[in-house]
């Protein structure tokens, strides 16, 4: 295909790069740190399953109904300081602190585990939590669009932030085996609330660092926007649902959408089928006896994300244009899932990892090309519908999408394990059921696969085209 040379005004620096992905880190931890510290919230602090899945329910459901709000919002933001950044700025100091004081619990104690109160205060911490989460997480995947308008630009800047991002993945296996660890915490709910404030601090930091350092849009450019106010709300909710709609019919979009369902959540329904298959299958249900392992599992598939995936899905997208760098490294990671069947030995557990250098082309191609997929497509909405852009929005609607698709991933993952007879109250399972588990793990992500790219197949945002919308649209805003 044919190549073109980045122009040296659309190339980002790298301290801006290192910046973004700083902010993707922190987008990355909170979920990843949620996930262990959730299961602390039963079995430390003695909340009842029942309403631990009240706890998770609520919040995430206001947090999935505020996404595109907070992307519209942010997309006809006019401001000294840009459109992005106050957002970021205040949203990360808000959800760094609110992760902190949200696990700040009560301990149980003898005679009062104090269930009601540690509901209460969880509950209403974590809506601050992650109302701060929205402010941030919208505008910084909308500014993440914007820093550049070059095709090939905008995959190493997603390669960057990707990167970093699975540093989140490569330290978040370790938070339940240092919660665990007597010798750092006298007992697990000592261990959440001392662990909550170093992750709070850290997001927090990484958190605000787009927001120095990252640039903009010119916004000298932009027209359209829609003035924000609370005299003018009636003309603003019309706007925004007429900016919902133009996104939700944008077939390239939902292409990207479509493709990133299936491939995400195919991953996500077996994602714990792995922890299951090593502790039962290669350990025979003995904990103690797996150890580390589950942990490592996980480490070394973000590291191999990070150092290898990511690199070679960057150079790949140059040479053979995103679509088809997409559908390579989604075949790729499905002869990765076919080769568990034999990297699962109980004879050598070593074996695990002969999967992951495939597998992992899966979610490390799926993230770094569709974000750069998608920040084409903004530049299609502008070409199809004019002014304003909407990066945020496009961002909120996508990852209410991952959203709402992570949470039927779980669903079925739940309905999967017990289909094929998995019994939580014994040790040792039947070999049936570990056989039909193991076969679950390598079919589901491998036909979830094969799905995304039929439906990623016909996506024509090419580089040519890309570039001629781009020339079109410098023309129409009289760009220089």
């Amino acid at each position: 295909m044919e190549q073109h040379k980045t122009a040296p005004k659309d190339i980002v620096p790298f301290g801006q790069k290192f910046a973004f992905g700083a902010g993707n880190l922190t987008n990355q931890l909170l979920p990843a740190a949620l996930g262990v510290f959730m299961f602390f919230l039963v079995v430390g602090f003695g909340m009842s399953p029942y309403k631990a899945g009240i706890l998770s329910a609520i919040p995430r459901f206001m947090d999935a109904i505020l996404d595109p709000i907070m992307g519209y919002i942010s997309d006809n933001t006019r401001s000294r300081w840009g459109r992005r950044k106050p957002y970021i700025f205040g949203g990360a100091i808000v959800v760094g602190i609110a992760f902190i004081l949200m696990w700040q619990l009560k301990v149980p104690e003898a005679g009062n585990n104090h269930e009601t109160y540690n509901f209460i205060y969880f509950l209403l911490m974590s809506i601050v939590f992650y109302l701060g989460y929205t402010v941030f997480a919208a505008p910084l995947i909308g500014l993440g669009y914007e820093m550049t308008p070059d095709y090939n630009e905008r995959t190493r800047l997603m390669a960057i932030s990707q990167f970093m991002g699975q540093i989140a993945w490569m330290i978040a296996p370790w938070f339940w085996y240092l919660i665990s660890r007597p010798e750092l915490f006298p007992n697990a709910p000592t261990g959440v609330r001392s662990l909550s404030v170093y992750v709070g601090l850290i997001c927090l930091v990484m958190g605000i660092l787009p927001a120095f350092f990252c640039k903009e849009i010119d916004q000298a450019h932009l027209t359209g926007q829609s003035k924000l106010s609370f005299s003018g709300i009636v003309s603003n909710v019309k706007d925004f649902f007429r900016d919902v709609k133009q996104t939700v019919t944008n077939k390239p979009f939902l292409r990207l959408c479509g493709a990133t369902f299936l491939v995400f959540n195919g991953y996500q329904i077996v994602a714990s089928f792995a922890f299951y298959i090593v502790i039962f299958y290669l350990f025979n249900g003995n904990q103690a006896a797996a150890g580390q392992w589950p942990a490592w599992f996980g480490t070394v598939s973000a590291l191999l994300t990070a150092f290898l995936v990511i690199p070679v899905i960057t150079y790949m997208s140059t040479k053979i244009g995103k679509k088809n760098a997409f559908i390579v490294s989604t075949l790729i990671s499905i002869v990765g899932y076919a080769l568990k069947w034999w990297g699962f030995s109980p004879g050598n557990p070593w074996l695990m990892f002969l999967p992951l250098p495939l597998m992992s082309f899966g979610i490390g191609g799926l993230f770094t090309l569709m974000m750069s997929m998608t920040a084409d497509v903004c530049d299609y909405d502008e070409l199809k519908n004019g002014m304003p852009r909407k990066e945020a929005l496009f961002g909120a609607v996508y990852w209410w999408m991952v959203k709402l698709g992570m949470s039927i991933a779980l669903f079925l993952s739940g309905v999967i394990l017990s289909a094929v007879g998995f019994d939580q109250n014994v040790e040792a399972q039947a070999m049936t059921t570990i056989t039909w588990l193991r076969i679950a793990d390598i079919t589901v992500p491998s036909l979830a696969g094969i799905l995304a790219i039929w439906i990623i197949w016909n996506y024509d945002i090419t580089e040519k085209k890309a570039r001629e919308i781009r020339n079109t649209l410098v023309e129409r805003r009289g760009e220089l």
